[in-house]
This record gives C-alpha cells, structure tokens and sequence, in this order.
C-alpha cells in the first residue's frame, strides 16, 4: 500500500485527525458469570471493575487478549473492558473484536461460553468507535469529547489500554482508550452511536481530515503493530506473531491453547517471528512475497503487510526464519532481490 496523502500526514505528525473504524465490532457479554466464564476461553487477564472518579468520569482498563485453539493458534485478538457499572461493581464486559476474527470468534463463543451464565450479543449498530490521532489528539478530545471534564495532561499521561469512562447523560458512556498501534499519539473513543456520530460531525465542524487507509497502514507498521487478518491468522500462535507478552497472562489458570504455549515457553521456541522490514528504495514488494536467505539458497520468510512512510520509507511486517536475526538481511522477493534490514517488534 502506498500514496499518503499530503495533508493526512501534515495532520497526523502536526495537529489532529480522525480514523473511522468499520474493521472492529462491538459485542456486550452479560449474565450471572461473565468475567469468571471468559476467563477460561480468553489468554489475557480480566479488566478490574472501573475505580472511583469525579465530575462523572471513572478509570478503568481495556486488556488486550487473544482466543486460541487447542493447538494454541489465534482465532481471534481482542481487547475487553467492563461495560459501565457503579464503581467496584461487577459489571458486563464490552469485547472489542476484529471484524476479520468476528466469524470464527462468535462460532467459539456458541461452544464454549454457556448462554446462562454468559450471554454475548453483537451491539455494534448501536456503538460507534473513532480512533482521534496526532500531537493535538489529547487537547482536542479533552475539548471536544469531554467538555474538559478530562484533562489533555491526564490523558497523555495514561499507559496503553488505561482508559476514561465519562458520563454523557445517556445509555453508554463514552470510553476514551489510549492505544499504541499506531506511532503517534492515539485514544479509540467507544461509546453509543449517536455520541460517536456527533463527534465525528464536530471533527469535520472543525477540519479535522479522516485519514485514509494508506495513512494509517504507514503509522501501523511504524509502530510495528500486527494486525489481526493480515499479519496474525489462525494459522500462527501467539508467540509467533510477539503478541504474546501484551495478551497472555502466564500467571492465570487454564484456558484453551495454554498447554501448548506454557511449553514453549519453558522447553521450546518457535521456527518463525514477525518481524519488521526496512526495504530498499523502488516499488513495494506485494503481500505473500517470499523472503530469501542473505546467502540466497533458501526461503526465509514472506511479506504479510506493507506500506511506504513518508519519513521511514518502505516497511513491511514478514514472518521470518528464527536463524535470521534482527539486524540481519534478507532478500526480498527473489534470491538475489533488493536487500532489506530485519528488526524485532517492540512488545
């Protein structure tokens, strides 16, 4: 993917910009036991029940986790919070989940999760997300979002997945989520429809530009972030794809695929990694391009997103051979292709 437009990127390094989200979907699990009934399917932690605040807004966490399969591949990343509740309350949780992951998530959730105990309903037409990014992300949702309930100082200061929940006066808070798949400052805003339409009304009020897909993509892979449906599928296990230190808690009980991921992590490895890529000047290598070796006798790996930066140039996110180090090379799309430097993910 390449072409960013000029003025998504003045907007994005400079100022304030929006990202419209139709690749994620809402879904609510509720009942007698939702927390304790999803422990045992998902990788991660439960997020605590939001904390006290003041002015109606609370704090709280989206964890981010993953759903496997017995042989310990990922059917789905997502992350989850509590949906609403007094604080310290035992509320819902609310799943945010990837419209790609959507299919195979909801057919495992039929199995596993019993319908008394945990009941998860798809609330995405009734919710909006709109991701704010950019240097001026903070003061404009503080502004705009809040009504200054929330600092722009407080929400710079929150670590990923920290979030503000802020009152609105109508059936859904809007929640306020910092996130790091990007690599500038960002916040995805979740709440009810109305509320996320009339923010992103108010951002094209006040000229702040949607980015397109390539903006994103390029910020994307400057973060080094994967994404679920192009850089992990059901075909990779976690440690794999370096998800694994953000989305699965090694001191929790079972849940479906830790078997395999606690053994290799005390007595074995994998054979490949994703990796990031930083190719050589000309055109972008395609989606599924085979890697080689830097000696040239053997493939190494393939290409599973790309995207052209307007200040770091072509990346690529590829799954590659454990024997290739970071900092090592590889060549791109033939034995003796344009070189390209590997480089490990941030976790």
């Amino acid at each position: 993917m390449s072409g960013v437009p000029r003025a998504d990127w003045d907007a994005v390094t400079r100022a304030v910009a929006v990202r419209e989200r139709p690749d994620r979907q809402r879904w609510t699990v509720t009942g007698r036991q939702p927390a304790a009934m999803l422990l045992g399917v998902v990788t991660g932690r439960m997020p605590a029940p939001w904390s006290e605040g003041s002015s109606g807004v609370t704090t709280g966490r989206a964890e981010y986790s993953a759903v496997l399969t017995p042989k310990g591949r990922t059917l789905s990343d997502l992350r989850l919070w509590r949906d609403g509740g007094e604080p310290g309350e035992e509320a819902p949780l609310l799943l945010d989940v990837p419209a790609a992951g959507a299919e195979a998530l909801r057919a495992h959730f039929r199995r596993f999760l019993p319908p008394r105990l945990a009941r998860v309903d798809d609330v995405t037409e009734a919710s909006g997300m709109l991701t704010v990014l950019g240097p001026g992300a903070a003061d404009w949702i503080a502004r705009e979002a809040t009504g200054l309930r929330v600092e722009a100082s407080e929400l710079d200061a929150l670590a990923e997945g920290d979030l503000k929940a802020i009152d609105l006066g109508g059936h859904r808070p809007l929640v306020v989520i910092r996130t790091r798949d990007v690599s500038v400052p960002a916040w995805d805003l979740v709440g009810s429809s109305e509320d996320v339409a009339a923010l992103r009304d108010r951002a094209a009020a006040n000229a702040v530009p949607t980015i397109e897909s390539a903006t994103w993509e390029a910020l994307r892979l400057e973060a080094g972030r994967p994404a679920f449906g192009l850089d992990i599928t059901d075909e990779h296990i976690p440690v794999e794809s370096e998800i694994h230190n953000r989305a699965i808690d090694y001191e929790k009980g079972c849940y479906t695929g830790q078997e395999v991921i606690v053994r290799i992590r005390d007595r074995g490895r994998v054979n490949r990694h994703l990796r990031r890529l930083r190719l050589a000047d000309g055109p972008l290598p395609k989606v599924g391009v085979e890697l080689w070796s830097p000696a040239g006798d053997k493939v190494v790996g393939a290409i599973t997103s790309v995207a052209r930066s307007p200040r770091e140039g072509g990346l690529a996110l590829a799954y590659v051979r454990r024997e290739v180090e970071p900092s090592g090379l590889v060549h791109v799309g033939a034995a003796d292709g344009p070189l390209a430097e590997v480089e490990a993910l941030e976790p």
